[in-house]
């Protein structure tokens, strides 16, 4: 099975060489790494150019946001699974792919999902609070239940017949697609209960209180759209963050 990691990258000289070398320490070597530059304008493609090695593709120019970036490395992927390494995230530990790689294979389904810990902007090593997606129960999205994004891995044939990110969504795209995918398309999903990502704290949704009454809307737009009743589903969002803050 072979894996493509897709990386947007846009100013990110503080945080890309963590996120490279976390890929190149990944045990698991049948996968292609994809980065989608929005034309920096520091030094994040000299650092990249320092490890083109291991990277397969890239490009560098200007793009509508991460969304958009995301959809041209999902364009470009070649492989049978796809998945996403943020610029300021890293995997948790050497054997994220190969634990992703072995659910696939095990479970047969066309999605995989594990947990996520939110680490200090400075310290990768300081847990700030950890995100336990659980095993997966339909009915939870009702509840305002979606798996940890980032460790979100999807057959590529899914993209290619039921569409990647609508870019009408500028902050919750990634929730309307997992609505997509696993509400209304119903797709099989598998959970590997350990901590795949590290992301560091500071996300473009959480980044003000303008962003979080901007991200309501558009989750309350997407699940609508996905004929899920909104209420309920992003009171039980916001509500199941509070206890992530005591899981370290």
């Amino acid at each position: 099975m072979k894996i493509s990691v897709i990386t947007a990258t846009w100013n990110s000289e503080r945080t890309i060489k963590d996120t490279l070398m976390s890929y190149r320490s990944q045990s698991y070597k049948n996968t292609e790494y994809i980065i989608i530059d929005g034309g920096s304008t520091d030094s994040t493609m000299d650092i990249v150019d320092e490890h083109k090695d291991i990277v397969d593709y890239v490009i560098s120019e200007r793009d509508s946001g991460i969304y958009d970036a995301l959809n041209k490395g999902i364009e470009a992927a070649t492989g049978d699974v796809v998945g996403f390494l943020h610029s300021d995230d890293v995997f948790a530990y050497n054997g994220a792919l190969k634990a992703i790689a072995n659910s696939f294979q095990q479970h047969n389904v066309d999605s995989v999902y594990g947990d996520l810990n939110y680490v200090s902007k400075t310290n990768i090593n300081k847990v700030i609070r950890r995100w336990e997606s659980g095993e997966y129960n339909r009915n939870n999205i009702l509840n305002g239940w979606m798996p940890a994004h980032p460790t979100f891995y999807l057959k590529r044939s899914n993209y290619n017949t039921l569409g990647s990110f609508d870019l009408e969504y500028k902050i919750a795209a990634d929730y309307d697609s997992v609505l997509r995918y696993l509400w209304k398309n119903n797709i099989t999903t598998a959970y590997i209960p350990k901590v795949l990502i590290n992301m560091r704290v500071g996300g473009e949704s959480n980044r003000s209180i303008s962003n979080i009454i901007k991200k309501t809307r558009e989750d309350y737009r997407a699940l609508q759209y996905n004929g899920v009743p909104a209420f309920r589903a992003i009171l039980g969002k916001n509500l199941s963050k509070i206890p992530q803050f005591f899981k370290k």
